[in-house]
């Protein structure tokens, strides 16, 4: 359902390559929507011609058993077009696409020549394709308007991670002239991700898509966070427990129901205790930092993320996906003032990022069902959603007063 190669040492026939500079033109911001509309329409026109195409190269591979190399070529530079105008439209990069797919625009797509397909996955590539299908939805939007047809995206208007950050880098460009990094790598990664399906469903490769964040761009910068996720899973799930996770995780969810009530208070609390002393004080950052890990440790262990049964108690290291949550540090009394607000543009990527833990529980569930493993794309996707919701929630929590950082990245233990 996902592929497995995703730490990096087997190349992928899709690539995305990300050489933008983070700079914006506010006016450009600005109009972004006016500006991207004859390229829109273009592009539409050149999907028309795509899909037939598509068809004959079906046909074609499906009898030779490897693509057409001049029909092969076309869908190439139509995927890398489609690719430049989504990172256009989106806010990933900033010069105008042009019109003819040509390389080297700064958010662009590589994909390697016409290799000998399996005819088996050829054959129903349509049916297989329905997981990765479900996976973009979530990380770029539904089908919802004329342009859907090729990358499933509807930008500003759908509820998903590459809607909410392009929503936000519209306001951060508009005001500052440039999108932060983790906004524009996290659109990149949807993006990076729909350009895998597409070549997949049009039959360029027979490389299944992998959603695997830590794969997907490259370079990575390496964060070293106050909120910072540990991964030592080793993939292998037990069948029982995987059929039966819900009704296991009851008792933790309703010991974190319970635990929730007390950290709602102590937050209360902590926030007075930090906004009057600068900085949180000990007992309680003792208390929410065991509550965070325990939530992660339940989380990881609902969603498949993670496969032993967590304790009870968010010790720290009692568990394969660990929270490192660093010691209490003085915090700036105006951030703390206005947490309620200042947390609301990081609540809105949390709930998109929900919505992608939540479709790699159910897809992971099927797969390790019948595999007795985690695929190691659907593992990090969640791992990466559960990251920044906790990083959320420690900055809510006021655990910490550094703002969640949006986009993949890795820890200094995995560089």
């Amino acid at each position: 359902m996902d592929d497995e190669s995703g730490n990096g040492a087997t190349e992928r026939p899709v690539r995305l390559v990300v050489s933008d500079d983070l700079k914006r033109g506010r006016l450009s911001v600005l109009f972004r929507f006016l500006l991207v509309l004859p390229f829109l329409i273009w592009l539409a026109i050149w999907a028309v011609a795509a899909f037939l195409i598509a068809i004959f190269n079906w046909a074609i591979t499906l009898v030779l058993g490897r693509p057409d190399r001049d029909l092969h070529g076309f869908l190439v530079r139509f995927v890398r077009y489609a690719t430049q105008v989504y990172a256009f439209w989106n806010l990933a990069a900033e010069p105008f696409p042009g019109v003819g797919g040509r390389p080297g625009y700064p958010i662009d797509v590589e994909i390697d020549p016409p290799r000998r397909q399996n005819r088996w996955t050829v054959t129903f590539r349509l049916v297989l394709v329905v997981p990765a299908l479900l996976i973009v939805s979530v990380l770029a939007g539904p089908t919802s308007n004329a342009y859907g047809f090729l990358y499933a995206t509807s930008s500003y208007n759908s509820i998903s991670l590459l809607g909410v950050a392009a929503l936000l880098a519209w306001f951060v460009g508009a005001a500052l002239g440039r999108t932060p990094r983790g906004l524009r790598d996290l659109i990149a990664y949807a993006i990076s991700y729909a350009a895998q399906l597409w070549a997949y469903l049009l039959v360029l490769t027979d490389r299944y898509p992998s959603s695997d964040p830590l794969t997907a761009i490259g370079p990575l910068p390496t964060r070293d966070d106050p909120v910072q996720l540990e991964v030592r899973d080793e993939l292998r799930r037990s069948r029982l427990t995987v059929f039966f996770r819900l009704l296991l995780a009851v008792p933790h969810l309703v010991w974190l129901s319970l635990w929730g009530v007390l950290a709602l208070l102590a937050a209360i609390v902590n926030w007075v205790a930090t906004l009057v002393a600068g900085a949180s004080p000990r007992p309680l950052h003792r208390f929410l930092a065991a509550y965070l890990r325990y939530q992660l440790h339940v989380g990881a262990y609902l969603y498949l993320v993670g496969n032993p049964f967590p304790g009870f108690v968010g010790a720290e290291g009692s568990y394969p996906i660990e929270l490192r949550v660093a010691e209490r540090a003085r915090q700036n009394r105006w951030t703390v003032a206005f947490r309620p607000i200042l947390v609301l543009p990081a609540l809105l990527i949390a709930s998109a990022y929900g919505a992608l833990v939540a479709m790699v529980a159910f897809l992971g569930w099927f797969a390790a069902l019948f595999t007795a493993r985690m695929p190691l794309g659907l593992r990090n996707a969640g791992a990466q959603a559960l990251r920044y919701m906790a990083q959320v929630n420690g900055y809510l929590l006021l655990v910490t007063g550094d703002y969640p950082y949006s986009g993949p990245c890795l820890a200094p233990c995995e560089r």
